[in-house]
């Protein structure tokens, strides 16, 4: 084991981004220093399977060709414009294809260099718009508890954490929070009769009309909601009537709904769009980033429609723009991305490989009394760690199991997803989300690695 990393650089300068980070009493990181298709390398030449894509990034995998090529013919030609002042040919191209994908209702396009940044963008957005129509008082932003929604002041405001609420809480106007469907978590019998998963979902949804009502309808601007979780809820996946439900509810007060599909779009979920499988649920502004470069750029974009875009810049334009927006190598890389996406059908292959890993997960948790969980959608898949599969009791918060799992997991070769968010009040979750390119002999021995994982973890607590 390594010294922790403040031992290792206590009279260096520099050290990596991590130093910033809270130590533990072992370091554990590796530093890697290749990747191919779905492994990684350290720089001891061990290898290590990527089985949730870094945090649900390397959606193609490592050492793309095309995707690098066409990233290096970009630089050959041209590196950098700046939007305000020039445009820049990939930039169009990449928005032409995109809104393409992403269909009626989200025909614009506007690139960042992250979700943090694309969401920033579209909160913005929304209240220059309503500011633009004269509707002033539109200020207040709802979101679940728990969520996340990115980690600059503005998002971190509407991301469901009370540590941020915490630290920053006075220097912010926090959003208004209200409960995500954790329907593992929460949907507790009422006598003996237990809801179905349609009617609790009904019942969470009344929560936003709740919350809509008690703000004052004309001060709500925007909901903002994730159609996957991430890792702060364990990939929870509510139900189309939830989403049907809602969108009728912000139809009916003039709300904004913004999807956050930073990281359930671009193909994660099986549709291009998590928002594609509910046609009476389409949202008014979609979020994504992630898989949009897919590790090869930092790249994110708020999608929206072209009548809100046209309208507003008319009447007084969005002019908040960032150095690097719509950067013609990241939207180079962007654009190749894409086309691998399609040209490989990795929607078909991502519902082919969900299949397999929903079915194998399920006869694992038939074994393992740890895995009390398993939820998602495509192949962005939360497995919930409990002590009791019967009683749904999680593990002690001071035992940490996460990290525990994620070290054992790393020792079999296989890198998951997962971080401690709300002191762990809402269970303790980890992501299983291979990149789409992954072949069904691959996903065989992620399950592998995976089941051995789960058996050394058990050991491990039954030992303690």
């Amino acid at each position: 084991m390594n010294k922790p990393l403040v031992e290792q650089y206590a009279d260096k300068p520099g050290g990596p981004q991590d130093i910033f980070y809270s130590q533990p009493e072992i370091d554990t990181k590796k530093t890697f220093v290749k990747g191919r298709g779905i492994y990684l390398y350290d720089n001891q030449g061990n290898e290590y399977i990527d089985a949730s894509s870094g945090p649900v990034t390397t959606n193609l995998g490592h050492g793309n060709p095309n995707i690098i090529n066409a990233i290096k013919r970009q630089l050959d030609e041209l590196s950098f414009t700046f939007p305000s002042t020039a445009r820049n040919q990939p930039n169009i191209d990449f928005a032409d294809k995109l809104t393409g994908l992403a269909g009626p209702g989200l025909e614009r396009a506007l690139f960042g260099c992250g979700g943090s940044e694309a969401m920033d963008m579209a909160i913005k957005f929304c209240r220059q718009y309503r500011y633009a129509m004269g509707e002033k008082n539109r200020t207040r932003l709802i979101s679940c508890q728990p969520s996340y929604h990115g980690m600059n002041l503005g998002t971190l405001a509407i991301s469901g954490d009370p540590a941020f609420a915490d630290v920053f809480g006075d220097m912010l106007t926090m959003g208004i929070k209200i409960p995500a469907v954790l329907e593992y978590r929460n949907n507790h019998r009422n006598g003996d009769a237990q809801l179905t998963q349609d009617e609790y979902a009904m019942q969470m949804a009344g929560k936003l009309e709740q919350a809509i009502v008690e703000a004052g309808p004309e001060t709500v601007l925007a909901f903002v909601v994730e159609p996957v979780g991430g890792s702060s809820s364990g990939a929870i996946a509510p139900p189309e009537s939830y989403f049907n439900e809602v969108r009728r509810i912000c139809d009916h007060y003039g709300v904004f709904l913004i999807y956050d599909e930073i990281m359930s779009g671009i193909g994660r979920t099986g549709a291009f769009l998590t928002s594609h499988l509910w046609p009476q649920a389409r949202p008014d502004i979609s979020v994504v980033a992630k898989g949009l470069g897919a590790g090869y750029a930092a790249l994110g974009a708020m999608l929206a429609p072209a009548a809100l875009v046209d309208q507003l810049a008319h009447e007084t334009g969005f002019n908040y723009a960032y150095t690097y927006n719509a950067n013609p190598v990241s939207c180079a890389a962007g654009l190749a991305v894409l086309n691998e996406i399609e040209n490989q059908d990795l929607l078909s292959q991502c519902q082919q490989l969900s299949n397999l890993f929903f079915s194998r997960l399920h006869e694992l948790q038939s074994h393992y009394k740890s895995l009390g969980d398993i939820r998602g959608r495509g192949l962005l898949i939360g497995l919930e760690l409990v002590q009791n599969q019967a009683s749904r009791q999680s593990y002690p918060v001071e035992l940490n199991v996460i990290e525990t799992f994620k070290a054992i997991a790393m020792s079999e070769g296989l890198l998951v997803y997962g971080r401690r968010s709300n002191d762990g009040r809402y269970g303790d979750s980890l992501l299983l989300a291979p990149p789409l390119t992954t072949s069904m002999q691959e996903a065989e021995l992620i399950l592998q690695r995976l089941e051995k994982t789960l058996a050394r973890f058990e050991q491990h607590h039954e030992a303690s």
